[in-house]
Parts: structure tokens; C-alpha cells; sequence
């Protein structure tokens, strides 16, 4: 079976679980501006008599595991069961319970995700994101607990720490459902990622700011690199999200339409108009471009059928360009610095073209929920409380064991000398409460971030416009599943420029997504912006 069949099945088999039962991050970007210690009095929250341990009137004499959803694949050195004893030992000692991991591995995390919500199983805490998760889709689907009444008592200092406005945005039909990972801060908007040495040999001196800059560098690979692929491209993931982002004023709505973004909005200015990139010459232009590199031969020309790592092509000197969003980054400049000395790693983010659409990161863009199934919801929040507010199991869970995994050295984190990275490399994949008071600043992260990315994106970025957008499905359900059909059919081939003439593949694909329903979705989507505009703006 052809890749792109493999890709459509996949996408047809996440929709089907999504029909009966209930997306990399996109073009989000900087998390986190709670307001710390603020006093929420909204759904009866008046104070609490809770200890920092957790509720001491809650009956904790029955000891139980609570099971913890994350997306990631599981490590397998076992350091990550070592440092999990220790966080038990202490949820013993405190509430009288256990912490189980449960991994969705990357390997078709769509349909497990979606599958596990929808088979009823009795799930605790789950990560949720309200932009890549679908995460509304399954509150409508009634996937999480209704938090309202079990946070004040059971999670008092998550309660008390999230200011009131963070909680509205945390809300379905009224109802809390999610706990946001409100005070982080993190950019995760999307660019490529490139070689500034092997830039500034190709004559390119300032920084890219445009696809154009990118053929150009892919190009001087081509022609000068001999054994490296320029672009290690696979087509698991398509790049035309962030072409719009380069040239459009376009904002991405928190709407999943499968492997290609169907639905956006207009502008900044006009953010309640619902356009699309794909019905406008920027997907023709795009699908071209594409069909252009593949012809030059910048990535495989099996690039449908391609399983590797392109990162470790990267570090390994194999291949000139990945994409990914700015945190992503920030690690990787410091692994670069180490396997390829001189490599001098940049970043060409995809919304530096326009430099107007770069909008900050919703809060729930992470996050966690608690499962409508669970069986001990009073104790699966004691825990989270315990996880987002005790400072050394937060440690433990986000960093390992200290002298083992890292050392703290005028105030960062690095690895002990004898530190092992087969053998001592330890991570969780939370992603559900992270908070910067109790982060512990690391060398592994680029240490001029803040004073390039970060000033940059500072200059250009606007407050996330759809934090209490929520998406009805209801009366669309089957045309979504159709258009994302559609979309995972045909999309790979013509992102990566196998899809024959441009033209006519975008003219195909613009036919069938009106054969799936495109105009029904558009305007039933326009008809629940309108309603939002008159909720923010009255």
C-alpha cells in the first residue's frame, strides 16, 4: 500500500472513532500569564481549609492507582520507573495513592487518543490541548468530568492559584473540564530550522525571512553537500499551515480538518471572518513551490514511503533543515553546538515573513482533564494538586533524580559527569501543568533564546484571540469527516510535490472538499463566530 493510502486510511480510521465516540502544535505561541496567588470566587470558591499536603477531610484510608494519560513514546532504560517509585513513595505518604504512567506512543496517536476517550475506559487524568487534542470534540462527546464542584475541595492550591478569566476559558457549556496550563511560559509557533554555517557558504548572511531564503540554502546543499540530503523531509506531516502563516495575515482556528488546515480566519483585524488558505492562490502557490523542490531533488524521491528521523539525519550532518516550533529548537541549537561544532543552528519561524499574525499561545494549549469514567476522581485531583504544587515531586516528574539525571550549578541544571545518555536519559511527557515557579533554568537550552527568538516574537505577537471559542460539530459531524478525508487523501502528495501537475491537483482537491461539504462547514462555522464575536465583544 502506497504511503499516501497508509495516510489516508489512518486519518479515515481517526474520523470513524471520532464520529462514534468522540491535532504538531500549530502556530500557538507564548504560554503563560496567570496571575499568580489570585483568589477565585466564581463557582463557590470562598476559601479553603485544605493543607499544602491536600484535603484532610477527604477519606484517603482506602489506598488507589491513579492512572495519568501522556502523550509520548515510553522510555525504555527504566529510569523513568525509577523516578516514578520515588514520586509513589511521597503520594503514599500524602494522599495514600499511586501514580500509573499510561503512554500514547506517537505511532497513529490520533486514533489511540480519540479511541481510548471513546471506549469508556475508566481513564484518570489525561493531557488535553484544546488546539492539537480535538479536546473540545471530546467534551462535546462527554469524554471529562464536569470539575466545577471537585476542584475547590479537592485541588485547593490549582484552585486558588488560577485566576478566574484562565478558568472561563477552561469551560464547556458552563462547565470546567480541563485544568489549563495557564502559567508556563513556552513559544511553540512552528519554522524551519537551518545550518548557519552552511547558510553563510551559500552568501546568505541575515537571517531567512522567507521560503525563498529556504530554496536558496536547500539549493546550495544540493549542489555543494555531497551525501546530504537537503531536506530529510517525511510526509507524516505537512508544512502548508505554516506557508499560510508566512504569506497570509491568516490565523489558525482551533478546528482540526486532518492533515491540512481547511478553515482560518482573515486577519487580526478581521478575526471573526471564516476564510480559507486552500480556496486562494497561497495553496496553489504552495502545492507549486513544492512540486519545484521535489523536482530538484532537495528531499527523497520516495518521500511518501520515508520513516526516518530527520532530526537525527540533522545531527548527524546527513541532512541541512528540519521544522518545528521554537521550544523545540531552543534544545536542539545546544545538541547541534555539540554534534556538528560550528553549525551555528538558526530559525526561520514561519510568521517572521508577514510579522502579523503571530499570535500568543492559548493556555490550553496543554493542560489536563480528568476522564468521565474515573473511579477516583476526589484522589486523581489530590494528586494533580500534589503534582502541580509540590515542589519536589514537580522536580522529580519534569526533571528525574537529582545526581542522576541533573546537578544544579549556579542556578541551572546540567548533567552529572557521569551521566550516561543510554543509560541515564530520563523524561515523563508532561505537558498537563507545568509552571514556571518551580522551573529550574538549563544548559541544554540555547542561552540566548530570550534575547533573539524571544525579543523578536515580543515585538510582533497578539493576545490569543479564541480561548472561549468552542466548536459545535453537531450539526457538521459528517461533513468534517469527509473534508478530513479528503484531506489526508490527497494532501501528502501534493505537499511534497507528487501529486503531477500543481494545478490540477489543487483543482481536484478543491472539488472534492465541495463534494464533502466544504461550503456547509463554512458557513455553520461563520454562523458560531458571529455568536462569539457578540460574547467577547457584546
Amino acid at each position: 500500500m502506497s504511503n499516501v493510502k497508509k495516510i489516508s486510511a489512518l486519518l479515515i480510521a481517526v474520523m470513524m472513532i471520532i464520529s462514534l465516540a468522540a491535532c504538531s502544535g500549530s502556530n500557538g505561541d507564548k504560554k503563560g500569564s496567570g496571575n499568580k496567588g489570585s483568589t477565585n470566587t466564581e463557582n463557590g470558591n470562598k476559601g479553603s481549609t485544605n493543607t499544602d499536603d491536600g484535603n484532610k477531610a477527604a477519606d484517603t484510608s482506602k489506598f488507589v492507582k491513579i492512572s495519568y494519560v501522556v502523550l509520548g513514546d515510553k522510555p525504555k532504560n527504566g529510569q523513568f520507573e525509577k523516578v516514578l517509585a520515588e514520586v509513589n513513595k511521597l503520594m503514599k505518604e500524602k494522599i495514600n495513592a499511586e501514580l500509573e504512567w499510561k503512554w500514547v506512543e506517537w505511532a497513529d496517536w490520533q486514533t489511540k487518543y480519540n479511541l481510548l476517550l471513546a471506549s469508556g475506559e475508566a481513564v484518570d487524568l489525561i493531557t488535553i490541548g484544546t488546539d492539537w487534542l480535538d479536546t473540545w470534540g471530546n467534551a462535546q462527546r462527554g469524554a471529562f468530568m464536569n470539575l466545577n464542584d471537585l476542584l475547590p475541595q479537592y485541588a485547593p492550591q490549582t484552585w486558588n492559584s488560577i485566576p478566574e478569566e484562565d478558568w472561563s476559558e477552561s469551560k464547556y457549556k458552563g462547565n470546567i473540564v480541563l485544568i489549563p496550563e495557564n502559567d508556563y511560559t513556552q513559544w511553540v509557533n512552528h519554522g524551519f530550522f537551518y545550518r548557519g554555517d552552511w547558510a553563510k557558504e551559500a552568501g546568505i548572511t541575515d537571517p531567512i525571512k522567507d521560503w525563498e531564503g529556504i530554496g536558496k540554502y536547500l539549493q546550495y546543499i544540493k549542489d555543494n553537500k555531497e551525501g546530504v540530503i537537503p531536506w530529510d523531509a517525511v510526509a507524516a506531516t505537512s508544512t502548508f499551515g505554516g506557508y499560510a502563516a508566512s504569506y497570509t495575515d491568516q490565523l489558525e482556528l482551533p478546528i482540526s480538518t486532518g492533515y491540512l488546515p481547511v478553515y482560518t480566519t482573515k486577519s487580526f483585524e478581521e478575526k471573526y471572518t471564516v476564510v480559507s488558505p486552500v480556496f486562494e492562490d497561497t495553496f496553489l502557490n504552495f502545492a507549486t513551490l513544492m512540486k519545484e523542490w521535489a523536482d530538484k531533488g532537495y528531499w527523497r524521491e520516495d518521500v511518501l514511503n520515508n520513516k526516518n528521523d530527520n532530526r537525527s539525519a540533522l545531527r548527524a550532518g546527513l541532512s541541512g533543515l528540519d521544522q518545528h516550533h521554537t521550544q523545540t529548537f531552543g534544545g536542539l541549537r545546544v545538541n547541534m553546538d555539540k554534534d556538528q561544532p560550528g553549525s551555528e543552528l538558526q530559525m526561520f519561524p514561519f510568521a517572521r515573513t508577514g510579522g502579523n499574525n503571530l499570535t500568543e499561545l492559548s493556555i490550553t494549549h496543554g493542560g489536563t482533564s480528568l476522564g468521565a469514567h474515573s473511579k477516583n476522581p476526589e484522589r486523581a485531583l489530590m494528586a494533580y494538586d500534589l503534582i502541580r504544587n509540590d515542589e519536589q515531586i514537580y522536580h522529580l516528574i519534569n526533571y528525574g533524580l537529582e545526581g542522576v539525571q541533573y546537578e544544579v550549578k549556579d542556578g541551572k541544571r546540567q548533567q552529572p559527569a557521569a551521566y550516561n545518555e543510554a543509560k541515564d536519559s530520563f523524561y515523563s511527557d508532561f505537558w498537563g501543568g507545568r509552571v514556571d515557579k518551580f522551573e529550574i533554568p538549563s544548559v541544554t537550552t540555547w542561552d540566548q533564546l530570550e534575547e533573539t527568538l524571544y525579543a523578536e516574537y515580543d515585538k510582533i505577537k497578539k493576545p490569543y484571540p479564541y480561548g472561549q471559542f468552542v466548536f459545535d460539530k453537531t450539526p457538521v459531524e459528517a461533513e468534517l469527516t469527509a473534508i478530513t478525508q479528503v484531506s489526508g487523501e490527497m494532501g501528502p502528495a501534493i505537499t511534497y510535490g507528487k501529486a503531477g501537475d500543481p494545478a490540477q491537483a489543487v483543482e481536484q482537491f478543491r472539488s472534492k472538499l465541495k463534494t464533502a461539504g466544504y461550503d456547509k462547514v463554512l458557513a455553520e462555522l461563520q454562523r458560531q463566530m458571529d455568536a462569539y464575536k457578540k460574547l467577547i465583544e457584546g
